[in-house]
């Protein structure tokens, strides 16, 4: 509660049950007197129009007879009324009301009355228009340019704006992707209309490039209408604020500047006549109306904003100045000059209560009564924190919110792998190439403590390793007692998985405590190698090679990967070959005299399945010695120059993928119809041609890796390995779009090596190198780099790290990594 109130200079109450909202209040010399003075117009859901002007015979009077100048039933609910030059051959102003389904402009004049009654109001149709569409709001202005007259745009409730210029219809114009209608401004400065979508983005859009653009009398384009009839809407500019916005307003301050202020549901935008926010304000509650105004300081504004708990606040910028209670909640907020009297503040409530006030510093007449002194019982005192917080331990219990252990205890998840594969394999597709499909038996047991209810086991391994079964469900398990499941993971398709862990997550209610409320415990688990590896023949030779430093001594291949040699081996073998299935070779070795290991293949993708085993295994068998301080190293160059050849083979790939698809699009009627009579006549047994057939016809080429590979680093770029606030300050997209070929997306790469290996930390905390950023919602935008680092992206990459020490166990990854995933 304020410690001041609003000092009450006239009141009414309008009427008996009637609605008003924030269009239906406006303060204008509607009535073309020339004294300068306003006079309170008011409309309302129920159809009625009031024009009053008050002349209170002393402070906090309430309304008299002759200050209501005019009360008029319209029929009609009036959404909005605004007062401007509407009228052609006069710069006269002239009343614009708003309906559901039609908009009229009226003349308000008055005669000055030869009795006691006083003078007499009336108002005189001049036009009307009436709309073929729901309206919702509108604004106006001299769209264009034009002088001495002013415009009106309505907005419907589907997102069509309709320009009316004065008497006539001008053009209507379909907001794209609208889909619920927002709050509307026009800026004169810039010509343009300014909402906010319902996509949560405040989007500007030129007036000139309204009037060009494609006529919205259908709200479907014709094929004739996208070749070549008018020019698509699109929006000059956009910034996404994350909630929805209550109303727009637009300050002038001179001729070179102005301002657009956005009320949000929990924040208070200032912007930019070019979509760059100026300043932002988070509030602590409720905001319900809001009304910027010219400072008295140079280069500020005062704002006042209403809110639901019945306190007009008086913003400098985001500053609080001054903040006054009222007798209720304002859905509109007005300031004008009444009776001589100038800044006074009219209010106007949800439910008809219309104030004119102004500020003062009277305090309230409650004073807070004298506390009486006495000493401080410290033991007390620490009793009772005691009992309070073993209080709030016990609320705490049983409104669900459980301690770790106990959630824990509460479901344990054991998962076993069977040390040997299946004696028969359960893969639907027996072979990859000429190597059978191996599967191994992974068993799952629940063990719950307590009842639960709802529980969905779902298992998740990378591809192309999929499961028998990735989902089980049990609608009831009672307690103590234990579940088990058990499937098969084979591989599906011809290329390696990026690795061999795998998870199972389980989700589950309580019935007792606060049921309803999902919890969710997890188990991973590691496959074997041997499921997609078999052994082979070592290669001295190869085109791609990898060195792994260690700070031990090195192992026995034999001890590391069990079952890859021949048993005639002695125990210190120093090379290992492996085979993956479909024929690609792998050869491992260890050095005899060095710390060092060494992956080579004539596939460059081939080398990390094996090079991610060889660090997990190594770092598990000195765990088991009792060595805590084991690091593996890659102190070569990056190998970037062959992991960009991969990325363009990739997208070629992709690219022949597309057209392929396009192609089988148009005779995929008549394959299927040639499909069906072989079938028929094959019956039962259908060949194998057949089902690649059926599978072609189905299927279509993965995308999306360059996509969001590029997201994902580019987020990084500008977050955590920024090297500036400009790059932090980039405006972002929430939309991926395809690339037309990989250069940004290397581009972007390379700079993320560089600035790993300049000291760059992929983390956000505040011990971080680079500083703390707060990003808007969105995706993610190209990074624009310094002159410098586009002449080392031409560089050999093997050029830009020399002699660097990657630790391959501690770098950590990004979400998407750009490492896994091409060999798809």
């Amino acid at each position: 509660m304020s410690l001041f109130k609003a000092r009450d200079w006239w009141s009414a109450v309008l009427g008996e049950k009637e609605e008003f909202d924030q269009g239906c209040l406006c303060l204008a010399d509607v009535d073309n007197t020339g004294s300068g003075q306003d006079k309170i117009i008011v409309g309302s859901f129920m159809g009625y129009l009031r024009i009053f002007n008050p002349h209170p015979v002393k402070t906090g009077d309430g309304a008299q007879a002759e200050d209501l100048l005019l009360e008029v039933h319209l029929q009609d609910p009036i959404l909005q009324v605004e007062v401007g030059k509407f009228v052609s051959g006069t710069e006269m102003l002239h009343l614009a009301v708003l309906h559901s389904r039609k908009l009229c402009v009226y003349s308000v004049s008055g005669t000055l009355g030869n009795v006691e009654h006083g003078n007499q109001y009336q108002i005189k149709l001049m036009y009307e228009h009436n709309l073929q569409r729901t309206a919702c709001n509108m604004t106006y202005g001299s769209f264009g340019g034009v002088k001495g007259r002013d415009l009106i745009c309505i907005q419907s409730v589907d997102g069509m704006l309709m320009v009316f210029e004065q008497e006539s219809y001008a053009f209507g114009r379909f907001l794209p992707g609208s889909l619920l209608p927002g709050p509307l401004a026009y800026s004169s400065r810039t010509d343009s209309f300014i909402t906010v979508s319902s996509c949560r983005h405040v989007e500007s859009y030129k007036y000139q490039v309204l009037a060009f653009a494609t006529d919205a009398d259908k709200r479907q384009e014709t094929e004739q209408q996208k070749l070549g009839s008018g020019k698509r809407l699109v929006v000059d500019w956009t910034l996404n604020i994350g909630e929805q916005a209550l109303d727009i307003r637009i300050m002038s301050f001179n001729q070179s500047a102005s301002s657009v202020f956005v009320l949000g549901e929990r924040n208070f935008f200032c912007l930019k006549d070019n979509g760059q926010i100026q300043f932002m304000k988070k509030l602590d509650y409720s905001p319900s109306c809001f009304l910027p105004y010219c400072s008295v300081s140079e280069g500020t504004v005062n704002t006042l904003i209403g809110n639901h708990h019945s306190l007009l606040h008086v913003f400098q910028d985001v500053t609080l100045k001054w903040a006054t209670q009222l007798p209720h909640v304002p859905v509109a907020v007005r300031v004008g000059s009444l009776h001589d009297l100038k800044g006074v503040i009219v209010t106007l409530s949800d439910d008809g209560h219309l104030q004119c006030s102004y500020l003062g510093t009277d305090p309230s007449l409650f004073q807070a009564p004298k506390v009486e002194s006495r000493e401080l019982n410290y033991d007390a005192l620490d009793s009772e924190l005691k009992e309070l917080q073993r209080i709030i331990r016990d609320v705490n219990k049983s409104q669900g919110v459980w301690p770790m252990t106990e959630r824990e205890d509460d479901l344990k998840i054991s998962v076993m792998v069977s040390p040997n594969l299946d004696s028969v394999s359960q893969a639907p597709d027996a072979e990859v190439g000429t190597d059978l499909v191996p599967s191994v038996t992974v068993k799952v047991a629940l063990q719950t403590r307590v009842a639960l209810q709802k529980a969905k086991l779902s298992v998740y391994v990378q591809p192309p390793l999929v499961p028998s079964c990735d989902r089980f469900a049990f609608e009831l398990m009672a307690p103590e007692t234990t579940r088990t499941v058990a499937f098969s993971v084979y591989l599906k398709g011809s290329f390696v998985p990026p690795e061999l862990e795998g998870n199972a997550v389980v989700s589950y209610s309580r019935p007792t405590g606060k049921p309803g409320i999902p919890r969710v415990s997890q188990r991973k688990f590691r496959l074997p190698l041997k499921l997609v590896c078999l052994p082979g023949q070592p290669s001295k030779i190869a085109s791609h090679k990898l060195t792994v430093d260690t700070n031990k001594s090195p192992v026995s291949l034999l001890s590391l990967f069990p079952g890859f040699a021949n048993q005639s081996e002695d125990d210190q073998v120093n090379v290992m070959g492996f085979r993956f299935l479909g024929g690609s070779q792998v050869t491992l070795l260890a050095s005899k005299t060095s710390q060092r290991y060494r992956i080579q293949s004539e596939q460059f993708e081939d080398l990390w399945l094996i090079t991610n085993e060889l660090i997990i295994r190594l770092q598990d068998y000195f765990d088991k010695q009792g060595v805590k301080d084991f690091t593996c190293s890659f102190s070569g160059s990056v190998p970037l120059q062959e992991y960009f050849e991969l990325i363009d083979h990739h997208f070629e790939l992709r690219l022949n993928g597309e057209k392929l698809e396009e192609l089988l699009s148009e005779r995929a009627v008549q394959f299927r119809a040639i499909q069906r009579r072989l079938l028929t006549r094959f019956k039962d047994k259908t060949p194998a041609p057949l089902q690649h057939l059926d599978t072609l016809l189905d299927g279509t080429y993965k995308q999306g890796w360059e996509e969001t590979v590029d997201a994902a680093v580019s987020y990084l770029l500008k977050t955590c390995l920024s090297k500036s606030s400009k790059e932090q300050a980039l405006n972002l997209s929430s939309q991926l779009t395809k690339p037309k070929d990989t250069g940004r997306l290397k581009k972007h790469i390379t700079l993320l090596c560089d600035r790993l290996a300049k000291g760059g930390r992929l983390c956000l905390s505040v011990d971080a190198a680079a500083p703390p950023t707060m990003v808007m919602p969105g995706g993610c935008a190209p990074i624009p780099e310094s002159d410098l680092e586009e002449r080392a992206v031409e560089q050999d990459s093997a050029e830009l790290f020399p002699g660097h020490q990657h630790l391959l166990a501690e770098t950590p990854v990004p979400e998407v990594s750009p490492l896994r995933g091409i060999s798809e």
